[in-house]
């Protein structure tokens, strides 16, 4: 008997890394942070409680890079725990500085105390020359009072 194996099995690498050290590498632009649940605590390691919006209503969240970057993941991880709302998201990518986007992913995802309280996202990509990554949150699809949070957002 002849075995060919005729697709490559990849193995992820592990959720908690390597990931980029956004750090030094990113300029934040957002329109909205509640002074407890800063930015840093969603983009670098070792953040507690994420980002969340000191107002509600849709966020946009920019990450400008200092020099372009080639991407090959990205993660993004929402937590609702307290309150039943459907968010929708929507990831974008520029290689132009911010003059024309391309839509990476949109997503719905309904939150339920009792259910699911959390969405992850775990992309493989082959992004060259990313200038610009913007993340638009729509936190409640039907009432518009919730506040847009991120848990984590990680990239490498």
């Amino acid at each position: 008997m002849q075995k060919y194996v005729v697709g490559s099995v990849r193995q992820d690498r592990a959720a908690d890394g390597p990931w980029l050290d956004l750090e030094g590498l990113v300029q934040v632009e957002l329109a909205s942070e509640d002074a407890v649940h800063l930015i840093e605590a969603a983009l670098l390691p070792g953040g507690e409680g994420g980002w969340r919006a000191a107002e509600p209503g849709e966020q946009t969240v920019r990450l400008l890079f200092h020099k372009p970057q080639q991407l090959r993941r990205v993660r993004l991880r929402f937590v609702e725990s307290a309150t039943e709302r459907t968010q929708e998201f929507a990831l974008r990518w520029s290689r132009a500085g911010g003059r024309s986007f391309e839509e990476l992913v949109r997503q719905q995802f309904t939150f339920s105390p009792n259910g699911a309280t959390s969405e992850v996202e775990d992309l493989q990509v082959d992004l060259p020359d990313v200038t610009v990554l913007e993340l638009a949150i729509i936190p409640d699809q039907g009432r518009g009072e919730a506040y847009a949070s991120l848990a984590e957002w990680r990239l490498a």
